[in-house]
């Protein structure tokens, strides 16, 4: 039995030794990395992906998964660059019809139980479709309140590590705490028990992609306020990378198991790695097969621990 508890404790600590298992060797290979401004440039970009990773959670917690995430958070930098700086009331409302849209898909996947690989695949070439009607090619300018907000320096602390910290902290008691969170993950942990509560499933979709697409949303404004423009295809790896995160981070496709911090520690520590071989004048390449290689071994420790509690 304490076997078995030891190692479910060490599976639980799988994302944060992931974490460490990479900061380790960028402090030891560049030890001026290890301070205020080194920490903020590895993590520069960690906030979107953090966002976008915990909208793709959403969607894992109901059991389905999103591969429109990417799309959407470009068509989102597009908007912010378009119509939120030259017409922003209609930015906000076609920010506002985006939401609606994906929790109006989320009802549509529940209520005629088709596969969301299927639909969000297509919806994929819909967001990405309007993005290049908004901009045809890079351009666009980022709002100044939004620039000002993803430059604003917090003191003692980089501000990405303050803003992952405060969306993990906020994410994790609503979706994991909260009343209304336990009936969300219901539908996809336990939807037969959701029904004989008289439960919706279909409210239950309806509002977890809702919840996805304000997350998706938020890092796409983010997103923009860091590269201060936009492009159709600016966030299209996000929809590999989310997924990755949140495998990373404990979550799992079956039963609606997943994790608010280990998801923001796996965003984190794919950053992190892109970040250092980028620095390191990497090729893209590489640092594509970086994470993939981080998330290869992680996921071979969960099976093994698994496979080793598993009773016999």
């Amino acid at each position: 039995m304490n076997r078995t508890l030891d190692r479910a404790r060490v599976r639980a600590l799988l994302p944060a030794l992931s974490l460490v298992a990479v900061l380790v060797p960028i402090f030891v290979l560049q030890p001026t990395t290890f301070s205020y401004f080194g920490i903020g440039l590895l993590l520069n970009l960690a906030v979107p992906l953090v966002l976008a990773t915990l909208a793709q959670l959403a969607i894992i917690t109901a059991n389905d998964l999103d591969l429109s995430i990417g799309p959407f958070v470009s068509l989102v930098a597009c908007i912010g660059a378009t119509l939120l700086v030259h017409r922003p009331l209609v930015g906000v409302a076609a920010l506002a019809g985006c939401v609606l849209l994906y929790a109006a898909v989320g009802a549509l996947v529940e209520y005629r139980q088709i596969p969301s690989i299927v639909v969000t695949l297509g919806l994929s070439f819909v967001w990405n479709g309007l993005a290049v009607l908004l901009l045809p090619s890079p351009g666009g300018t980022s709002p100044a309140w939004i620039a000002s907000a993803m430059g604003y320096q917090t003191p003692l602390v980089a501000a990405p590590i303050v803003w992952s910290t405060a969306i993990a902290l906020g994410a994790h008691l609503l979706l994991m705490r909260s009343s209304t969170g336990v009936r969300l993950r219901g539908s996809g942990g336990n939807p037969r028990a959701m029904r004989r509560f008289g439960w919706s499933l279909v409210r239950a979709k309806a509002t977890l992609y809702g919840v996805a697409a304000l997350f998706g949303v938020l890092s796409g404004l983010c997103l923009l306020g860091l590269t201060t423009s936009a492009d159709a295809n600016l966030a299209l790896r996000y929809t590999l990378l989310s997924i990755a995160a949140v495998i990373l981070g404990g979550g799992e496709f079956v039963g609606g198991r997943v994790s608010v911090i280990g998801a923001v520690l796996g965003a984190i520590t794919l950053t992190l790695a892109a970040s250092f071989l980028a620095f390191l004048n990497v090729s893209p390449d590489w640092q594509v097969g970086m994470q993939g290689a981080i998330l290869i071994v992680v996921l071979s420790l969960r099976v093994l621990l698994q496979r080793r509690g598993a009773p016999r």
